[in-house]
């Protein structure tokens, strides 16, 4: 329900001037121009303090002034609104199941509000996006189309009379309607910085990131001594058949595994990475032909990586077939890393994998060892950003 008031005023509110930016916006990206109110880069400020973002598939976006309450549809970009310090303004998300947020207790002062997410665990209706009244959605609308079957006139409504969207699904590359352009990790957070505008913290976190990313690299074996993993999903305790993901497909879930230059299993075989229309499965037998020395299952992010051996490679050690492979009979099954990874995820995850992969140089997946600095990360959340 929207917010009325009775009393007649000569200005719009602020949720009126983004929800009207919003309309122009989609109403330029459906024209086909890309240079909203004289301009051609990507955002602009304006001397009334608007301004105006650009990003694949909806096209550009103006705001007349910065969001304060937003939506998100996976915890990836949640957790990019999150790093920019727009926690408060959280209203709900499409898929709170895959929104890990225990990360955040590790960074002093960082936490977002877990009734939001228990009441709108996952916001994909029309009917939810009114009564949220959200000032912008960090939604890939396409999402809403091929999985949620709205139209695009539905996206069109809910983008000039609630709030525009702003989003690009990044974590796979494989989904044939996805027939338009991706971004990398930063450059989506880049985008959703340039919407709250906060350039800043989005260039600390950029930065610090690259330090660490480079420190880890920089104590790599070579490339010769990286294991060939295989990287699946499989969410059940005890698993007997695994959906396929492929390393080399660029998409966001993957950073990790390629920053820390580890082999796909599946190089050279035909088999394709999990998407809309490929729901594939390989069983223990189709395993045993390739023989990964790591296996990496996605499914279990609320286990802890004591209770991800206890339970799931427990199971595949005592099971007839399964206990036949390299990676069972060695210990190596570890947990995969989350499906949407936004940049406070992706450090804690590097950090894991890189234990992972190899415990002799970073420490066991289980012990203490920290690989980047817990409080820098929560200072730039938190808006301190004074040059030691």
């Amino acid at each position: 329900m929207k917010d009325t008031d009775d009393s007649t005023t000569e200005t719009s509110t602020r949720r009126d001037a983004l929800k009207y930016g919003g309309s122009l916006a989609a109403g330029t990206a459906l024209a086909g121009c890309s240079d909203l109110v004289g301009r051609s880069d990507d955002s602009s400020d304006q001397n009334d303090g608007s301004y105006s973002v650009s990003m694949e598939p909806v096209g550009t976006v103006a705001f007349d002034e910065v969001p304060e309450r937003w939506a998100a549809y996976d915890g990836g970009y949640a957790d990019m609104a999150v790093a920019l310090g727009q926690a408060d303004g959280l209203t709900g998300v499409g898929g709170a199941d895959r929104y890990y947020t225990y990360v955040y207790d590790e960074l002093s002062g960082v936490t977002v509000d877990e009734d939001v997410l228990e009441r709108y665990p996952e916001v994909r209706t029309k009917e939810e996006f009114y009564e949220l009244e959200s000032d912008v959605h960090l939604y890939d609308p396409q999402i809403l189309v091929n999985w949620y079957d709205w139209d695009e006139d539905d996206v069109d409504e809910i983008a000039s009379t609630v709030a525009p969207f702003v989003g690009n699904l990044i974590f796979r590359r494989s989904d044939d309607w996805h027939d338009y352009r991706y971004y990398t990790l930063y450059e989506a957070f880049e985008k959703v910085a340039e919407v709250f505008q906060e350039r800043a913290r989005y260039e600390a976190f950029s930065e610090l990131h690259d330090e660490f990313i480079a420190s880890i690299r920089e104590r790599l074996p070579p490339s010769e001594d990286r294991p060939e993993v295989f990287l699946t999903f499989e969410g059940t305790d005890e698993p007997e058949t695994f959906s396929p993901y492929r390393i080399d497909d660029a998409g966001t879930s993957k950073k990790q595994w390629r920053d820390l230059g580890v082999h796909d299993a599946l190089t050279g075989t035909d088999i394709d990475n999990l998407s809309t229309t490929n729901r594939g499965e390989l069983d223990y037998e189709n395993l045993l032909e390739i023989d990964p020395e790591v296996i990496l299952v996605r499914g279990h992010e609320r286990k802890s990586a004591a209770e991800f051996r206890d339970v799931v490679l427990d199971y595949m050690q005592s099971h007839p077939v399964g206990s036949e492979l390299s990676a069972v009979r060695n210990g190596r099954v570890y947990r995969g890393g989350y499906l949407n990874q936004g940049p406070i995820h992706n450090l804690f995850l590097t950090e894991r994998a890189a234990k992972q992969l190899f415990p002799e140089e970073f420490g066991d997946v289980t012990g203490d060892d920290r690989l980047f600095d817990r409080q820098a990360v929560a200072d730039i959340i938190n808006g301190d950003l004074t040059d030691d």
